[in-house]
């Protein structure tokens, strides 16, 4: 069976970017620990879904003038993005713009993972359609040691203990690890 895996890093107080939509607190904090972690988990993904501000600010930061960049992180990898409003391309990447529930893109994505598992990119609140639709399998948290005070949060929806349970944690670096495991909302 494919996993949605929702991988992402936020900060201490739980934003997953600051209230202008940027990432850029992420990069105050050294990565130059590597316990393999990322080349594992990219090693198990199929396709990438993310929202169009988290799209937006990748191509702004990265595939806007460098578009090879998506191959580099990536792969070959295809990505879903989820908005209501035109996007530029990347070229060179394979991304498919949809709107509306996430239900019917989780058939294409199943389709696209060829086996492996689906990664929501973000925002939190595509993840939480995710939930909300039952098919949320997991989460991975990268904790870094930042508080922002105001921003995107982490998962801007309510689910307790008796769905979540923790598999694994580790600290490398300045990065606090975390995967839960999410039992799946039963769908109607």
């Amino acid at each position: 069976m494919n996993r949605v895996v929702y991988f992402t890093a936020c900060t201490l107080d739980g934003f997953i970017a600051d209230e202008h939509n940027s990432l850029d607190w992420l990069f105050e904090v050294p990565h130059d620990e590597d316990d393999g972690s990322w080349d594992a988990f990219i090693g198990r993904i199929g396709p990438l879904v993310m929202g169009a501000t988290t799209y937006m600010w990748a191509y702004e930061r990265h595939f806007a003038e460098h578009p090879e960049q998506w191959q580099e992180f990536y792969g070959d990898r295809p990505g879903w993005v989820f908005t209501h409003r035109d996007l530029p391309d990347i070229p060179g990447a394979e991304v498919h713009v949809v709107s509306g529930d996430v239900v019917p893109v989780y058939d294409e994505l199943v389709a696209a993972a060829d086996g492996k598992d689906v990664w929501l990119v973000g925002g939190g609140d595509l993840v939480g359609q995710f939930d909300d639709a039952g098919l949320l399998d997991e989460i991975q948290v990268h904790m870094t040691p930042v508080v922002l005070g105001a921003g995107a949060p982490l998962l801007p929806r309510r689910i307790t203990s008796s769905r979540l349970s923790f598999r694994d944690g580790s600290v490398v670096g300045q990065r606090c690890n975390l995967t839960l495991d999410v039992v799946r909302r039963p769908q109607d």
